[in-house]
């Protein structure tokens, strides 16, 4: 049984992790607000760009000389996994969802004769995938003294994507990352981005079509070209930035829940305290009377 020095010894100890956990816990949830802010501004444009390719690309149906970002090469051997998660952990499942439904995807593929590639964005997505496949990491990506992520760094990634594309490298790019429900939902997504799927009518092969009609200049051909490579840089921004914010979420809830679990921690230790001390002190008293009434 621990003496009661060591007991107060580890009180001191929780109560000290209680403080530091609940200092990240608010600093989580200050640095939420604007990362949640910063995420759903970012949804509407990155939805809209992808309906604007959606009914560009609708000319392209059927034929041949299809951009290669859009139409694919043609082949479906080579996968690249571009697996965006945070820099820091401390924020229960949150890297490891996003690590796991990239590994799954990964196996599945290998199974089936396919080659993988793995690109990381974020230290803790390369930290846990290197302990599988780290033969299949190409290159990894760190953000981890960027205050706020944008389009810097999107560009950066969508760089470095559309090179490894360009020199043939790859097939079949798939983008992974958490999207934001709310503090206790994040949401692991894999989104392909090459080719670019585009939304397509249901039952139908066809694209959707805008409910008014639009004439193009320069021509469809043209802004699709340079639309296809920019909407790489936007859905790779639109990925860090709902990654920002899910982190945040789950590191706060998670945070909150090692405060609580300290504090009940904190009462079972400090009720072992008072019955050891109890007991010392009764067992002091004992041994006070028998001395007085042997004498």
């Amino acid at each position: 049984m621990p003496s009661l020095k060591d007991l107060k010894n580890r009180i001191d100890s929780v109560k000290s992790t209680q403080k530091i956990t609940k200092a990240m816990q608010m600093v989580a949830a200050a640095k939420l607000r604007r990362a949640q802010e910063a995420a759903e501004a970012a949804r509407p444009y990155a939805e809209r760009m992808g309906k604007v390719l959606a009914a560009l690309g609708a000319v392209y149906d059927g034929q041949e000389n299809a951009p290669v970002l859009l139409g694919g090469t043609g082949k479906d051997q080579v996968h690249l996994l571009v697996v965006a998660t945070g820099e820091r952990g401390l924020a229960g499942g949150f890297n490891s969802s996003i690590a796991r439904l990239a590994r799954d995807h990964a196996q599945k593929l290998i199974s089936q004769g396919k080659t993988v590639k793995i690109l990381t964005v974020g230290r803790k997505g390369h930290d846990i995938l290197r302990r599988q496949y780290p033969e299949l990491i190409v290159d990894t990506f760190n953000f981890r003294d960027i205050k706020q992520v944008g389009f810097t760094q999107a560009q950066l990634v969508a760089d470095k994507v559309l090179s490894m594309f360009a020199a043939g490298e790859f097939d079949v790019a798939t983008l992974y990352f958490a999207k934001f429900g709310s503090v206790i939902s994040q949401v692991p997504t894999a989104q392909q981005i090459i080719p670019a799927k585009l939304d397509r009518v249901e039952g139908e092969g066809q694209a959707a079509a805008p409910a008014v009609p639009y004439e193009y200049e320069p021509s469809e051909e043209a802004i699709v070209e340079d639309l296809l490579p920019r909407n790489i840089s936007v859905q790779i921004l639109r990925a860090l930035l709902e990654n920002s914010a899910s982190f945040y979420g789950a590191q706060m809830s998670a945070m909150d829940n090692a405060t609580r679990n300290a504090g009940e921690m904190i009462n079972k230790l400090q009720l072992s305290f008072n019955r050891q001390r109890q007991a010392q002190i009764t067992k002091e008293l004992i041994e006070i009377i028998s001395g007085a009434e042997a004498l």
